[in-house]
């Protein structure tokens, strides 16, 4: 492309769509780029071959190889291409970091030396455009760890439905506090907008009516509609650096494979936490950066298990998946096993008729279908997990993908307080649903790597952090961060919130420094 845009951004997910807002509301020419396409909405989304993990949107192309707890040798590993990119398929949670969060005890930093450059406060503004721009419903109150907030909500979520209520209510009896989860999707009041037809195919589906505000129906698209440039199915290849700035994005068009080159002024990279230290690695940048070692490790993913619980007494089903959440264990339970903070407990919907026949042999997928999935409640136990260095992403040039990268390995395990925090949680946990009529059945560890977290992290010291304060690449001076790698931490709470301020955050500081350049180049004149 012969045309040179204010900012190429990489990636349309959280970090990248937001970025894109915020840069384009300014006058800035913006160049989005997506190795996905769009995903097409209507009733067909919500059948099971749609669930997220076995859309034809989930591509194994990438050539990741995972090694991780409870799994022997390795396996490959998937990643959700589309515009909007994971939010097309989240449950639409939308939680603000805990304002301990940005200053983490010793029982979760360890010797990682991790450290956020700002605090809650530095975000809060943020925090509130966020939640304006995405739609997210909630309340106010009823959160023991609720950070302080400068404004309400600006809609309320719906009633719960009767699963959600049941489960509050067994919890309050334990003496526990559940709240409403604050959620980005419509439940009616903006003209023009379907809203929430509750059809339970939410979490890990499209919505089929475009109710919930995902990034490609609340973001991108009217993005577009104001004249920002949005590239689908390319991939971006290589950052191409010239004397400590990048030059040129490298891109593949995946049909055709045809390769070519785009520039802009500036270059955000939002491709995520796996994918971003892929393309810096490869691109060979890590020797720029003073903090260059920490390129792709204290990889972060939360210690998330499902807890499942069978109803004697069946609550009647309404459609509706994550509600409310308990975070009276947030800071610990008092108990000192493990010691310091634990996270949080949501409701979690089972997956709907059909799932497991994809995933299970026939005689128990019969099982599922018929008997133990419609009857089941269920709890999702979030743990706060340690920046290990040995956790993270390395190369394999040995072994290239459609694209030509190379392929990618990632080792995680979890630390012994990471799994010590996990088994307190699911403690908790079976204690509500047993105290809400059900018995615990099973417990299912999440193996995705929905919630993937550090690899490229921001910090003070330059030698233990690959980005300063403003997410800038060190030693690149037109390279910034703007997504979930650049958390020094993880908190227990769902990131996408946090990853859409914080871009909103590195935009305003884009375009602050671009108008102080201008009058300075002005004055000189």
């Amino acid at each position: 492309m012969d045309q040179t845009f204010d900012a190429v951004i990489i990636g349309s997910g959280f970090g990248g769509a937001l970025t894109a807002h915020a840069l384009l509301e300014a006058g800035w020419s913006v160049l989005l780029l997506e190795r996905g396409q769009w995903v097409v909405r209507g009733p067909e989304v919500s059948r099971p071959e749609n669930f997220a993990v076995v859309t034809p949107h989930y591509s194994r192309e990438t050539g990741y190889l995972v090694e991780q707890d409870k799994v022997s040798g390795q396996r490959p590993l998937g990643a959700l291409f589309c515009v909007g990119g994971a939010s097309v398929f989240y449950g639409g949670v939308s939680l603000r970091l805990r304002e301990q969060n940005f200053h983490p005890p010793p029982e979760i930093v360890g010797d990682s030396g991790a450290e956020w450059p700002f605090d809650y406060a530095e975000l809060e503004p943020y925090y509130a455009e966020a939640e304006r721009i995405l739609g997210v419903a909630g309340v106010a109150e009823g959160d023991p760890t609720a950070p302080w907030r400068s404004g309400p909500y600006r809609t309320a979520p719906p009633p719960r439905s009767a699963q959600s209520d049941r489960l509050a209510r067994a919890a309050t009896r334990l003496g526990l506090h559940p709240f409403a989860l604050p959620i980005a999707i419509h439940h009616g009041g903006e003209p023009g907008r379907a809203s929430c037809v509750r059809c339970g195919a939410c979490d890990g589906f499209a919505c089929p009516v475009s109710a919930k505000n995902d990034l490609a129906t609340r973001v991108i698209a009217p993005l577009v509609e104001r004249g920002m440039k949005l590239l689908t199915g390319t991939a971006a290849v290589r950052l191409i650096e010239q004397y400590r700035r990048i030059g040129a994005v490298e891109c593949v068009e995946r049909a055709t494979g045809r390769r070519f080159t785009v520039r802009g002024r500036e270059v955000i990279l939002a491709a995520g936490a796996l994918a971003t230290p892929h393309l810096l690695l490869a691109s060979g940048l890590a020797a720029l950066n003073p903090g260059g070692p920490v390129i792709g490790r204290y990889l972060m993913r939360h210690a998330n298990i499902g807890v499942y619980g069978l109803e004697l007494r069946r609550s009647p089903p309404d459609g509706l998946v994550k509600e409310i959440a308990i975070h009276d264990y947030y800071a610990g339970d008092g108990r000192g096993n493990p010691p310091g903070p634990l996270g949080g407990i949501q409701s979690w919907q089972a997956p709907p008729p059909g799932i497991a026949r994809l995933q299970l042999p026939a005689p128990l997928a019969w099982l599922a279908d018929r008997i133990t999935l419609p009857r089941s409640l269920g709890l999702l136990a979030i743990a706060e997990d340690q920046p290990q260095r040995a956790n993270g992403v390395s190369l394999e040039p040995a072994l290239q993908d459609e694209v030509g990268l190379p392929a990618l390995r990632i080792r995680h395990h979890y630390s012994a307080r990471d799994r010590a925090a996990n088994r307190a949680l699911c403690r908790h946990a079976r204690r509500i649903l047993w105290e809400a009529g059900t018995i615990p059945y099973v417990q299912l560890p999440i193996r995705t790597f929905s919630h993937a977290l550090g690899t490229v992290r921001m910090g003070r010291d330059e030698r233990s952090s690959a980005l300063d304060r403003w997410c800038r690449f060190r030693g690149v001076e037109n390279l910034r961060v703007a997504d979930a790698s650049a958390f020094p931490t993880a908190g227990a709470v769902n990131p996408s919130l946090t990853i859409a301020a914080n871009a909103l955050r590195v935009a305003r500081a884009l375009v602050t420094a671009a108008d102080a350049g201008a009058m300075a180049s002005h004055e000189r004149l």
